[in-house]
Order: structure tokens, then sequence, then C-alpha cells
């Protein structure tokens, strides 16, 4: 949409974030904010009234669950385009983002160039990542470059039940109560850990545990 408006609905609870983005946008030429939210709990109204382009989606906000609206405005609104806008950038966030239909994804931290550059692909159709997610994302086999792309992200590459074991290591249950847990032997869950490690190319139990902690799996 070279040369028109883009519109931005910014959907964050910290205001001095979008404030920011605000008047970066003012000095762009086609760059419009032209709302903002603190919680999802009325966005899907407001997208029915204001019809923005791009909605610019923080996932740590009070309210109903962000991938859930960000769904169903893809439904229900295939113009409007969700970007995560997210202080976290975690595989199982990357995952559920994508599953949900979003367009792009960046970190808070990105430097705001790089935020609206992203806006611009999106809006022209094109899915846009942060530096810090486009390196933990892998393409998955046959996807897309557009609408119907699937973006995967390390998490992806294990199975249901490596994930369910991931998240028990991480939450700090021995191989024993593993096994309980799960209805299987302590010699499977060697099995399941050893694939992980070998997955993820993680080298001890202690570097596991930090993982599933810092990916939020054993938040779960």
């Amino acid at each position: 949409m070279s040369g028109k408006k883009i519109e931005i609905l910014c959907v964050d609870d910290h205001a001095f974030l979008v404030d920011g983005l605000r008047a970066k946008f003012k000095l762009e030429p086609n760059l419009v904010c032209i709302g903002r939210l603190p919680s999802a709990e009325d966005l899907i109204r407001e997208v029915d009234r204001l019809r923005p382009h791009v909605v610019l989606l923080d996932i740590e906000m009070p309210g109903p669950d962000p991938f859930e609206v960000a769904s169903d405005i893809k439904a229900r609104f295939p113009e409007t385009r969700v970007i995560i806008l997210s202080a976290y950038v975690r595989d199982h966030y990357i995952s559920a983002a994508f599953k949900a239909g979003v367009w792009g994804y960046f970190c808070k931290s990105d430097d705001t160039d790089e935020i609206i550059r992203g806006i611009r692909k999106v809006a022209r159709g094109e899915f846009a990542f942060g530096p810090k997610v486009a390196e933990r994302c892998m393409p998955t086999k046959g996807a897309k470059p557009q609408h119907d792309a699937a973006v995967g992200s390390k998490l992806e590459i294990l199975s249901k039940r490596e994930q369910e074991v991931l998240r028990l290591i991480g939450r700090g249950l021995s191989r024993v109560e593993i096994a309980k847990s799960i209805a299987r032997s302590p010699k499977t869950v060697d099995g399941h850990r050893e694939r992980i490690m070998a997955k993820l190319d993680i080298h001890t139990t202690a570097e596991l545990v930090r993982f599933a902690i810092r990916e939020g799996v054993a938040e779960v």
C-alpha cells in the first residue's frame, strides 16, 4: 500500500511505549496511530469500528488471551493484520502467535526503525520478524511465502511427549518422578531426555533446565 496511509491500532498497557511509537509514527510520511487500548478486552469491537490496517499487540497484559483474540481478528477481519510486539521472545510464544495467524513478531527492544520496516512489510502483505525472533524461527517444510506461511520454533521440533518431559524437567522433577507422571519407566524418560538434548543442541541437564525456565515451558 505504497503512498497510502497505514492506520495502526496499538494495544499495550505501557502508555510510555505507545507514546514513543506515536511520536515516531508522526515523523513517517504514511504511518498513523488511530487508537490505543490498554488491553485486548475491547479489541474486537475497536477493530470492527476502526478497521485498522495493522494491530500492534502486546501479549503480557491483563484481560483475554491475546493469541485467541489475534485468531479471532484473522477470522473476522482478514484485512486487518496483527503484529506481536512483546518484551518476551520465547519459543512457545512464537509458536502460539503464528498458529493464531499473526503477520509479524517483534521484541520491544528491537530498533524502532526495524519495527517500522516490519509494519510496512506487513501492510504490503509480507510476513515480518524482528532479528531476535528471526534467529529462533525455522520455516516449516512446504510453507508458502505469504498468507498461508507457517513458522515454527525450536520447540516445534519436539514431539508432544518430549515437550511434556521438558516441562517436567524444567520444574525440577527427578527422572523417577517424571516416569510416574507420564506412566513410563525411568529408562524411557532417559531416552526422551537424550533426544530432547540432541534436537535442541543442549549438552547438560542443567542447560536443559535453564532452557525450559527461560522459555517459560516450565510455567505451562
